[in-house]
């Protein structure tokens, strides 16, 4: 049996019927068509399905579309504000912190998340909670630049 599941989603109040077994990628991606959170493992291991709930980054591809019940959801499209990036977008595109761009949107928004939570995180606080965002195509160093400059732009 469907279930109606209303949540604010980029500043904007939206209600799904669906299946309460589906995930929450699921429903942004082909529901919705928020398709910036990617499908990587399926598994949460990986952070290509990276979105911020309530402020705090969720694995979207192993929560249920219940658990987004009341909540605020942001996903890599809310990010910017209109033509302004948002500044951990800004330092992604500045450092080159990207190559195939399929880890992008999961790691902005963990680095969103963290520097929401602590403006001036030591490079081991940045490693630590990135760590859940896997780069096949190995660009951490650019990305832990990035972070770095999106904390300094971001304290000022």
């Amino acid at each position: 049996m469907d279930v109606t599941v209303t949540f604010t989603i980029n500043g904007k109040e939206t209600t799904v019927i669906t299946d309460p077994e589906r995930c929450l990628l699921d429903v942004l991606r082909e529901d919705l068509h928020l398709t910036g959170a990617k499908y990587g493992c399926g598994e949460g291991r990986c952070g290509a399905c990276s979105i911020l709930m309530d402020g705090g980054r969720v694995l979207s591809c192993v929560t249920p579309i219940t658990q987004a019940a009341g909540k605020t959801i942001r996903t890599i499209e809310g990010l910017a504000d209109g033509d302004a990036l948002h500044p951990v977008q800004e330092a992604f595109l500045k450092e080159g912190a990207m190559q195939c761009g399929y880890c992008t949107s999961g790691m902005v928004l963990a680095a969103v998340a963290l520097l929401e939570k602590n403006p001036n995180p030591t490079d081991e606080e940045i490693v630590s909670e990135m760590n859940v965002n896997l780069c096949r195509c190995n660009g951490y160093t650019k990305i832990l630049q990035a972070v770095r400059r999106a904390a300094e732009k971001t304290r000022r």
